[in-house]
Formats: C-alpha cells, structure tokens, sequence
C-alpha cells in the first residue's frame, strides 16, 4: 500500500503501518481493504510489529487528547465529523483483528494530522507536510500545490475539465483554449479561461484568489466574477462579497514564507501545523489573545517554534511523533 507520508526518514514499512492505522481508525473501511490489511499484516512479522508500534505511539498521545479537543478547533472538527462517520463493519472488523493489546490502544480517530489525510486516499495528486508539488495537466493549465493537498481529477466524455480541490491550497494558470477549466472546493467551484488565480480551502472554508485575468466563482448563494488582486471567501452556506487584496500579500508561500501582521497565536499555529511534521498544541486561554507580526521561512519552521517560546515565555512538552504542547 502506498499513501503520501508525512515522515520521509521512516522506512517504507513504518510509513505503511501509519497509514494502515490511519485507514483503521478513520470509519471507511470496506471488507477489501480490511481483507488487504490482514493480507499487508500476515505478509512479514515485521508487519505486525510496525503496526502494534505505530498503535502504541497514538496510546501514548491519548493522556493529552482530552486537552487538545478542548483546546485545538481542527482537533475538535475532526472529532465532530469522526463521530458521524459509518462504523466498520463486524465482518470487516473481524477479519482485521491483530489481537487485543494492540487494537484497544488505536482511539476511534486521529485529530492530531499524524497520519496521511483521509482526502488523500483516493486523491489523484497530493502533497505531504512541507512538500510543494507542480503539475503541468497539458498545454495550458499548470498548477503548483502547496503543503498538505490533494486534487483529483474531473472528467466529462472522457476528457478532463477540471479538478476537485480536497483539501489545502493551490495556485492554477489557465492559459486558454477557449475551454473553461475548473476547480471545485467544497460547494462552490472557480471556473476560468485565462487567467491566474489560487484557492484555498480548509476546514470547510474556502478563499478564492484573482491574480491576473478573471475568473468566475459560482456557489449556491451566489456568483462572483473577480479581477485581478480581487478575492471572495465561501463556505458552506454563505460567499462574501469581492474584496482587494494587498499585492505583496499575495503567494507568499510561493516564495518559501509565512507572512503574518497582528496574526492571533491560535491561527499562527494553526499555520505552522500544515508545514510541520507531527502537531504542535497551544494550551491556556490567555495565550490565545496574543498576536504575532512575522516572516517565517519555511524551511526554518523550527527556529521559529523556538522563537515563539522565548517571545512568550512558554513551556514545551515534547511527546512521540513530534508533538509538541506549548502552554
């Protein structure tokens, strides 16, 4: 089996194990790939041993999960959808069975982005923690994900027409055949002919970039048609009206930066989170009033956690799989 992994050091096997557990404990499990599982396990012993050691990491997690629901809003969304999603199966849960040690310790969800995303899962292209990706579809349409995403694709008569955003961030250049081409994000979809734009969805909410040329935004309460440094954000219920942006706010992940002015801590690091491996938890009402004004390389992630610890005078709780607890 092979999914996008966020620990690219680990050996193959381990990265496996991850994402069997994830798969597991993720309520989408058909008797298949629970049969693929017990056939993945019983292949080598040290099949088994991976997977009873990637259990035995979440266990070790679980001592700080009930903080980090009440603390963490992505911990908390995950959880809310988690719970309604289908069970598996008796018969899909009997033949996964990999003795009772080991199963009681997986927690009925992963709020904490250790495993590869259940959108990555039947996702065409996708990106892992810090990775950006470019895909050049055909002649006139290139696009450069960023960190954590998943697209797949939209075929109508067996040509593609566009692409389904599932999760994270991408910047699109539609160089024009006189085709649209599209980009679905939740509710809504982007749909342009020449033109650069990006679009962001996350949690549920989705921002939609004009940089050059137009591009149409249609959604169920409403149509916006965006020039050039023009944005609008929807959800699932409402869109916003067209709003300018500010030019040298624009891809800043592009050029390999975060950029935040009077930014609260709480979406700081929320932030942070999609570039780094493991999750980092903030904890204490009062620390969520802070703001941070910030460039941040990504390639300096780190330096800038340590950063903030000394600007806040925070202490730090260091856990497996990299997750770090700031209060």
């Amino acid at each position: 089996m092979t999914t996008p992994d966020d620990h690219r050091n680990l050996p193959d096997v381990q990265k496996d194990a991850q994402a069997w557990v994830r798969k597991l404990t993720s309520g989408h499990v058909s008797e298949w790939e629970a049969q693929a599982f017990a056939r993945w396990r019983d292949a080598d012993s040290l099949h088994l041993t991976a997977f009873q050691e990637a259990a035995r990491q979440w266990r070790l997690l679980e001592s700080v999960s009930g903080s980090v629901l009440n603390t963490s809003a992505e911990a908390a969304r995950y959880h809310r959808k988690t719970l309604h999603r289908p069970q598996l199966g008796r018969r899909a849960f009997l033949g996964t069975a990999i003795g009772g040690a080991a199963a009681a310790g997986i927690a009925a969800y992963s709020p904490l982005g250790m495993w590869p995303s259940a959108e990555q899962w039947d996702a065409d292209y996708s990106t892992a923690v810090g990775e950006q990706r470019a895909v050049s579809l055909d002649d006139r349409v290139a696009i450069v994900m960023n960190t954590r995403t998943s697209l797949r694709r939209v075929t109508e008569q067996g040509q593609m027409v566009g692409m389904v955003l599932r999760e994270g961030e991408a910047a699109v250049e539609v160089s024009g055949n006189g085709q649209p081409f599209r980009i679905e994000a939740g509710l809504g979809r982007v749909i342009a002919e020449v033109a650069s734009f990006e679009v962001k969805y996350l949690d549920g909410r989705t921002c939609v970039t004009c940089l050059h040329g137009q591009v149409s935004v249609e959604h169920p309460a409403g149509r916006r048609r965006l020039q050039a440094r023009q944005l609008t954000v929807y959800d699932s219920r409402t869109v916003s009206d067209i709003a300018a942006t500010v030019p040298e706010n624009i891809s800043p992940w592009r050029q390999g930066e975060l950029v935040f002015k009077q930014t609260l801590l709480p979406a700081v690091v929320e932030e942070i989170n999609r570039y780094r491996p493991g999750h980092v938890v903030l904890m204490g009402e009062a620390l969520r009033a802070k703001t941070v004004t910030a460039h941040i390389k990504i390639a300096e992630i780190e330096t800038a956690l340590l950063q903030i610890q000394h600007t806040f005078d925070l202490n730090v709780r260091s856990f497996p799989a990299g997750l770090l607890v700031l209060s």
